[in-house]
């Protein structure tokens, strides 16, 4: 299909889709609502194409619609968008195939023709594992209700595009579309009430479940009938893939997420996992109908039944099948059963002997298939579904210290140790064999709760060994910060280095400036701590390392987050192979580029050379979910090119390119960038009354209405920019359509180099440096998203009149910001060489406009006074769902 035809299709389910909204509204409400919105929308397109005089119209317009109307408008243009954002969900596989992409079949022939040392590619693709970690992080505004019918609707337009379909078949599917529709616009878009952590874990189980049945297994059998092509045959129970959530483990400024949420967290994933394996080994009984008086059965699988059946496939079957109910007895009702199995590798032991019965009895293409693929699954979901990592933030671990230690009389008081003295006194606890818990010791507040943590993770591995690896320690500025979490694990029974115990693994999170400029010298310090070296060696010499992106973005600009992290990967790796540690990154991603965000498998690809070498960890988080995941072709395509991203950079970019002096050219390039960006963007946000601008310029401080997620949107409550959290940080700017995190400071970093006569390095590197060519990639497409004319409109009606002055700044950045990225890459004009996303801009920017409209409107109400009308404020949450919507992010 051609580019053009993929268009066509889109726009016919586009039109398809919207008409069918229109008939919806007018059977539910009446034809005079349906007339004001296509006024509307007529206006706004017109005042978003030529800045016309219509901006003051729609004000007027808007200002005389009630409030009921006016959220009725706001839910019309949110459905648009749900609608229009879901056709091309569908679509985007089309898109694809037609713009090309670093397909798993194109990174395998890629390794065939470099001619690899197939021992080695052997030992390569033994340690890949590409882990996507899903967060309840609070920036998918879409309710679960709602997602369920944009997921119909999506299958139904499937079906639509099947070229079987005849014409009968297709006005089937368009009136299955009519009674969905009226399904959506009859379900409220808004939460009542916030969401509880257990009720995000149920969301986040709608994905894990899809993927970890219908997904992740076919994306790693495609690998292995590839890699035998390669003549490298991949394990039935090899795990490129696996799932990770922090869903129920993530304490991080979350009070609401206890030790009960997250045993009950554990359970449902447990409950869910044994399902699907059941549900499989219930096909496979039907399946597996071999005869003993067809084809021979091994020895070892008879005595794995007891008894002569002459179907023994089923009888094995059937035995593993009792052994899994019992399991479920024991891990989801808590109930002793003899025969249950104690892990997941007792299970693959009995599946090993099914497996090699089939090869070696005349079944090796079922052994090869359908086995092995059931096989994948068993080593993918475990008995857990997702790996659950555990969070909090290192304050607390030092709260509870300094409880314990003040109990035994420590002398100095804990709490009044410096870094470095508390780093002492911690490897010393850690190494040797005294308890800081008696039997009668009880911890009072957030330490008790942050104790409780550590045994609870204990009870859990003691229920299923794998369910849990990592706890993360978040603002990890120092060695002490890690070293005090693992003192605790060892009261909890989790470590204990004298009888060789290390059940967790311990992860700093570098999410600060200047926590990512010492991350090299940080690890070098960790490493060279030898009882916590000890502690890695019992963990298989396997360190990983958390890089937060959003945090480090909002606090020093985005160019200096992305070359910080770019170049703490870099000393990371180098201080790792020096203490021959096996490093895993965990890529701390947000969804919007402000965040850390952008196409994951260009993300891998552009790591710095010789980072990616085996575990490579993303976090997936908010509306990122639902886009990438929600429809099950994209996201087989998703995990497919995210895998082929990690085997290419594991295997074909272990070195770096170009000589050690282009590389000192170019990293001098960046810093002259990074620093005169950051300079930029301190400039801005570290202005007194910029908080207040921000504020007023964008429907922050209504936020909270929104319920979008169960963890408050600032630290200790505080107001100043350093308590507010990134998200929404990002989600004020990205509904105003300033987006300053995505792009403020850019412009003045590569006016900078230029000046500075580096136009030729420029140059240089953008023909032969991935890691900025995807840097600016990212930008181009958040100043793609920003409209600073409707960003006016907010500052004109909301700001006070001494504040105005930043938005002249802003636009003043921004502009030159467009020109230096211009003339950098060469183009005429934003997005000149993506049609794809040209067009997907072009068919929002009416309506986005006119929900930008509105809700500048609603907010001028509201702040003028007339807060309290329950209607008015529905309706400025429903423009705030709208816009997520339409511009496909929030934070």
């Amino acid at each position: 299909m051609t580019s053009n035809d993929a268009d066509a299709v889109l726009n016919a389910d586009i039109q398809l889709l919207t008409g069918l909204l229109y008939e919806t509204v007018e059977r539910h409400d009446d034809a005079s609502l349906v007339a004001l919105m296509r006024d509307v929308e007529r206006w706004a397109s017109a005042a978003h194409t030529v800045a016309s005089p219509d901006d003051e119209r729609i004000t007027r317009l808007l200002g005389a619609v009630d409030p009921r109307s006016t959220a009725k408008l706001a839910r019309a243009f949110t459905v648009y968008f749900h609608l229009v954002n879901v056709a091309e969900q569908v679509h985007r596989l089309d898109e694809s195939a037609v713009h090309g992409g670093a397909s798993l079949a194109e990174t395998l022939a890629a390794i065939r023709a470099a001619d690899l040392d197939k021992d080695d590619l052997v030992r390569t693709i033994a340690e890949i594992e590409v882990r996507p970690v899903f967060t309840a992080h609070p920036t998918e505004a879409t309710r679960r209700s709602v997602l369920t019918k944009i997921r119909q609707i999506a299958d139904l337009l499937e079906k639509r595009a099947d070229p079987r379909a005849q014409p009968g078949d297709r006005e089937r599917v368009e009136r299955r579309l009519a009674e969905v529709l009226e399904r959506l616009w009859q379900t409220d878009e808004l939460r009542t009430d916030r969401p509880r952590p257990i009720e995000e874990a149920r969301s986040t189980l709608f994905y894990l479940e899809e993927l970890a049945d219908r997904v992740l297994p076919e994306v790693v059998d495609e690998l292995a009938v590839g890699l035998r092509d390669l003549g490298v045959d991949l394990s039935p129970t090899a795990v490129p893939v696996r799932l990770g959530t922090w869903v129920g483990g993530d304490r991080d400024g979350n009070p609401l997420v206890t030790a009960s949420v997250t045993e009950e967290a554990i359970r449902l994933q447990t409950d869910a996992a044994l399902r699907l394996l059941r549900e499989r080994l219930e096909s496979l009984h039907v399946e597996l109908s071999a005869s003993t008086r067809v084809v021979a059965a091994s020895d070892e699988l008879l005595e794995l039944i007891g008894t002569g059946p002459t179907e023994p496939y089923r009888a094995a079957v059937q035995r593993i099948l009792d052994r899994l109910e019992a399991t479920r007895a024991r891990l989801v009702d808590d109930r002793r059963v003899p025969q249950s199995y104690a892990g997941v590798d007792e299970l693959l032991a009995d599946l090993h002997v099914i497996h090699r019965s089939l090869e070696a009895n005349h079944g090796e293409l079922t052994a090869r298939g359908t086995f092995a693929r059931f096989m994948r699954m068993v080593a993918l979901v475990g008995f857990h579904l997702a790996v659950l990592d555990i969070r909090e933030h290192s304050g607390h671990h030092h709260a509870a210290l300094g409880q314990l230690y003040d109990r035994i009389g420590q002398e100095p008081a804990y709490g009044t140790l410096s870094s470095p003295e508390r780093a002492e006194l911690l490897a010393d606890e850690l190494a040797g064999p005294r308890p800081l818990l008696g039997p009668t010791t009880q911890l009072t507040g957030d330490p008790a709760r942050t104790l409780e943590t550590f045994h609870t993770v204990r009870r859990a591995l003691d229920r299923d060994p794998g369910v849990i690896e990592s706890y993360i320690v978040s603002m990890s500025e120092d060695v002490d910060d890690v070293l005090a979490a693992a003192v605790l694990a060892r009261q909890a029974g989790l470590v204990d280095l004298q009888a060789g115990v290390a059940r967790i693994g311990f992860v700093p999170l570098l999410e600060t400036p200047s926590s990512l400029a010492i991350a090299g010298d940080f690890l070098d310090r960790l490493l060279s701590c030898e009882p916590y070296r000890e502690l890695v060696r019992l963990r298989g010499d396997r360190q990983e390392v958390m890089l937060g992106y959003s945090d480090s973005a909002k606090l020093g600009g985005i160019t200096v987050s992305r070359w910080g992290l770019h170049r703490a990967q870099r000393d990371l790796v180098e201080v790792a192979r020096r203490h021959d540690v096996n490093l895993v990154m965990f890529h701390g991603r947000g969804g919007s580029v402000g965040r850390g965000g952008g196409p994951s498998h260009e993300a891998i690809v552009a790591q710095p050379a010789g980072t990616v070498s085996g575990c490579i960890k993303i976090t997936e988080q908010g509306e990122v979910i639902s886009d990438k995941y929600l429809v099950p072709a994209l996201a087989h395509r998703n995990m497919e090119l995210s895998l082929a991203a990690t085997l290419r950079a594991a295997t074909l970019r272990r070195e770096a390119k170009g000589t050690s002096d282009v590389r000192r050219r170019w990293d001098d390039l960046m810093n002259v960038i990074a620093e005169t960006s950051h300079e930029a963007y301190l400039g801005l946000v570290s202005d007194e009354a910029f908080p207040a601008y921000f504020r007023q310029s964008t429907p922050v401080d209504e936020l909270a209405d929104l319920n979008i997620g169960s963890r408050p949107a600032r630290r200790g409550g505080g107001a100043r920019l350093e308590d507010l959290r990134a998200i929404p940080w990002v989600f004020g700017w990205t509904q105003s359509r300033q987006l300053i995190p995505g792009w403020f400071g850019v412009g003045s970093g590569l006016a900078a180099a230029v000046a500075a006569g580096y136009g030729d390095q420029l140059d240089e590197a953008m023909r032969r440096w991935r890691f900025l060519r995807s840097f600016l990639s990212n930008v181009e497409m958040t100043l793609s998203k920003t409209d600073l004319g409707i960003g006016r409109r907010y500052v004109d009606q909301l700001v006070d009149p001494e504040l105005r002055r930043f938005f002249d700044v802003i636009t003043a950045e921004h502009d030159l910001t467009v020109r230096q990225l211009l003339a950098v890459t060469g183009k005429d004009a934003l997005l000149s060489n993506e049609p794809v996303l040209q067009r997907t801009f072009a068919v929002r920017h009416g309506r986005l406009h006119a929900l930008h409209e509105l809700q500048i409107s609603l907010l001028h109400r509201t702040r003028s006074g007339q807060s309290g009308d329950p209607e008015l404020q529905r309706a400025l949450l429903l423009t705030m769902n709208g816009i997520a919507a339409g511009l496909r992010n929030t934070g």
